[in-house]
């Protein structure tokens, strides 16, 4: 009997990035996640991050995000090495930019790997470095009247 990792599922796929986009308009985690559908994958791992109503012990009344016009460029190099680091079958990654309200979905991810353990991983890897490379800035509007601008890097 073959090798179970000879099999070509079991690697990453020649093409696995499927969506990337930066919008201004509402997220569909449906659409995420159909794009990070692939049929060798035994995993899917799906992030979804929405607007809380606080932040650092105060409330929060309104957000927005704002991004550097080499946001989607920069998106696409931080899935380059996701899939460089894991067995990726398909990866897909839309973020909002524009004003918000509590509870709307600001950034959804997913990717697809032959085993769940990989795809944990791989998702892990994918929304730690969209936020912390990407040019995306959120501007934040507490009750008390302060505000504050959360740089992404």
């Amino acid at each position: 009997m073959a090798d179970t990792h000879d099999h070509p599922g079991e690697r990453a796929a020649d093409d696995p990035i499927k969506l990337l986009a930066i919008r201004d308009t509402p997220l569909s985690v449906d659409e995420v996640f159909r794009a990070a559908g692939d049929d060798a994958a035994g995993a899917t791992t799906l992030f979804v991050g929405t607007v809380r109503n606080h932040d650092g012990g105060a409330d929060v009344d309104a957000l927005g995000y704002s991004c550097h016009p080499s946001a989607e460029a920069e998106l696409r190099r931080v899935a380059e090495k996701v899939v460089a680091n894991h067995p990726v079958r398909a990866l897909a990654a839309v973020h909002r930019v524009g004003d918000l309200r509590v509870g709307d979905i600001a950034v959804v991810v997913a990717v697809s790997c032959p085993h769940r353990a990989e795809a944990f991983q791989a998702c892990r890897q994918l929304i730690d470095d969209l936020k912390h490379e990407v040019p995306i800035w959120k501007h934040q509007t507490f009750s008390d009247g302060t505000e504050e601008w959360v740089g992404a890097c």
